[in-house]
């Protein structure tokens, strides 16, 4: 049995920074593993740890810089893993073009799973995973908490909007897309990062993959600050002072009983 979990690499910007043209400059810039994957490589994990999978693959789109977050994935007990990526691609790449790309690798490892973060946190388009069911005409579940897989079908939790849970079986080989909160994911020991040197990345171009001429319909036409519409006020102190300098401010707004 094979997983096949899709990882992204992420930026965050520091709280001070400076936009050149249509990026930041990367002096403002870390990146991580996106922190839906990050609960979906753990998932992974901890099948094969119960002995329900025998092998955990991560696969990632993404320049060579992205080979130290896939690491990550290593270190907390992937594999093996893949980074796609070609010199060709340019700006944004919408869902279209990362499921052409991710449909390619499917189509060669053949996972008998497939497990997704619900959304990446700097696009948060959230429909990668289900794209990818679709193109893959594989059964797909979103948004998953709780999963219990026996090798053949995967029994499921989803959370739906106002606070109501799904219950269902899904045939396998099938795609979910992992919830954060469905289990804790560790921290890469010591042990777990030097072994993640030794462990296998391949490095596939989209020609290796089949796929010419990618297209993305992704224009990136501007960036800027947005406008702070209004201001907030912090209070510090005991929550007696803040208490009346809350009540203060208040009762110059013109808020309160009548």
């Amino acid at each position: 049995m094979k997983v096949l979990v899709t990882v992204a690499e992420v930026g965050t910007v520091e709280d001070d920074f400076e936009i050149d043209g249509t990026a930041i400059d990367e002096r403002y810039l870390e990146y991580d593993l996106n922190e839906w994957d990050d609960y979906a490589v753990e998932e992974a994990v901890q099948l094969s740890e119960e002995g329900t999978v025998d092998e955990v693959v991560a696969v990632t789109i993404g320049p060579e810089r992205s080979e130290e977050t896939i690491r990550m994935a290593l270190a907390k007990g992937a594999d093996r893993a893949i980074r796609v990526w070609d010199d060709s691609v340019e700006g944004l790449l919408d869902v279209a073009a990362k499921t052409e790309i991710l449909e390619a690798v499917v189509d060669e490892e053949e996972p008998d799973l497939l497990l997704t973060g619900v959304q990446t946190a700097d696009a948060m388009f959230g429909a990668t995973g289900v794209s990818l069911a679709a193109a893959i005409d594989y059964p797909w579940a979103a948004v998953v908490n709780d999963l219990e897989y026996d090798g053949e079908s995967a029994s499921v939790h989803r959370e739906l909007e106002g606070g109501v849970e799904e219950l269902t079986d899904v045939e396998t080989p099938a795609v979910l897309t992992i919830q954060t909160g469905i289990n804790q994911p560790r921290y890469a020991s010591l042990r777990g990062i030097r072994q993640a040197q030794q462990k296998e990345i391949t490095a596939k171009t989209l020609a290796d993959l089949g796929i010419e001429g990618l297209e993305s319909e992704l224009r990136l036409t501007e960036m800027y600050e947005p406008e702070v519409e209004s201001d907030a006020t912090v209070f510090e102190g005991r929550a007696e002072d803040t208490a009346v300098q809350l009540a203060s401010v208040l009762r110059e707004k013109g808020v309160g009983a009548q």
